[in-house]
């Protein structure tokens, strides 16, 4: 960890550091970028998305632009979604895999026109998506493109989040239905606005070229959010939503010894589209998640008491170990330490004692429905 005057001078910065600054943010390496971790408090910033919202700098994760002729067929050959199917202007979660079906990244790719795609991976894992793309897009009338270092990424989430973008574009926002993106203008600057998300709000996605443009676009929104109870919102918060909403992170809930089937995600997998890198593995892997008969299952685990859980600590029933926690974090909103561990898949989870493992001391846990929070719509 570092502080915002004390950064490493071999870490990426994204083109919003300087606001980061001047908020107070506590600065740490993410992934060799430069990030904030926290701004006010972990605490605040995460009920202030749920109440009101927040604004997140995503400026690290890639973005990967695949066009061509052939872009489409690309695509539906490198990663395990059916992306020819993808209408323009929408957009779509799905993964790319090796070919013993192991997951390389979970990402989003957004249709722009009938031979262009915007790939966007997570920042620890761009360079390996964009390696696989150009390797797998050989064969292929298109071109793959990094373009991360001209785009940045500023999020917008919280139930506030459509009243105060109304205030800085034209664009008709009820029109930007869940996992569409068209180019509109914010703050009198052109960006590609998306509307997905990553805390389990409602929310919008700011793709904004150039990044030099970011500043500008940041503190117009921030102005615009005060009335309506905006805030900076820093990793720690990010990290903190997105448990509670049950969605996976790579590194941790998706790795490549893991499938999409082992971390319930089987259904981003379409193996009607025809041959595909990784199809004969992940087809195994579907006869056993289909059938129980091996490989694994994520489940939610909520504490009676009030010590925190976390990631690697080891997941008991009635005194023996059964798995390993794979996130864990106290939970704001629900105030109490919630996780995930994945388990046997054949694991009866209806019978027996489950504890996690906190230094020796068995922290009496249930077993429960993903996700923890799910808002009202």
């Amino acid at each position: 960890m570092t502080s915002a005057g004390g950064a490493s001078a071999n870490l990426r910065e994204t083109a919003l550091r300087s606001a980061h600054e001047a908020l107070g943010a506590t600065l740490v390496d993410f992934a060799g970028w430069l990030m904030p971790l926290r701004y006010s408090g972990e605490k605040a910033e995460h009920t202030a998305v749920r109440e009101k919202a927040g604004l997140f700098d995503l400026s690290h994760m890639g973005e990967v632009r695949v066009m061509g002729p052939q872009a489409a067929d690309v695509l539906d050959y490198a990663m395990v979604g059916f992306l020819s199917k993808v209408a323009v202007g929408r957009a779509r979660y799905t993964m790319i895999t090796d070919e013993d079906g192991g997951v390389l990244d979970d990402l989003i790719v957004y249709r722009l026109a009938d031979d262009d795609y915007l790939v966007v991976p997570n920042a620890a894992n761009a360079a390996t998506v964009l390696a696989a793309l150009q390797e797998r897009a050989q064969s292929f009338d298109a071109r793959v493109e990094d373009r991360s270092a001209d785009t940045a990424l500023i999020a917008l989430q919280g139930p506030a989040a459509v009243d105060i973008l109304a205030q800085l574009t034209d664009a008709d926002l009820a029109e930007i239905t869940y996992y569409a993106g068209y180019r509109h203008t914010v703050a009198g600057r052109p960006v590609l606005l998306a509307r997905t998300g990553y805390t389990g709000e409602d929310g919008f996605e700011l793709f904004i070229e150039p990044a030099s443009a970011a500043p500008a676009v940041w503190d117009a929104l921030l102005k615009a959010g005060e009335p309506h109870g905006l805030v900076p919102a820093g990793l720690s918060a990010r990290d903190t939503l997105r448990l509670e909403a049950g969605m996976p992170l790579y590194g941790q809930e998706l790795t490549r010894d893991l499938t999409p089937f082992d971390a319930g995600l089987g259904r981003v997998v379409k193996f009607e589209k025809g041959g595909f890198v990784g199809r004969e593995a992940l087809e195994r892997a579907a006869e056993r998640s289909a059938d129980r008969s091996g490989g694994r299952r994520l489940i939610g685990l909520s504490a009676r008491g009030r010590r925190p859980i976390r990631k690697d600590m080891p997941l008991l029933r009635d005194g023996e170990q059964v798995g390993t926690l794979t996130s864990g974090a106290p939970s704001p909103t629900l105030g109490t330490p919630i996780a995930m561990a994945y388990v046997d898949a054949d694991l009866d989870t209806a019978t027996g004692e489950f504890a996690v493992d906190v230094r020796g001391r068995a922290e009496p846990v249930d077993v429960v429905e993903l996700p923890f929070y799910k808002r009202e719509r």
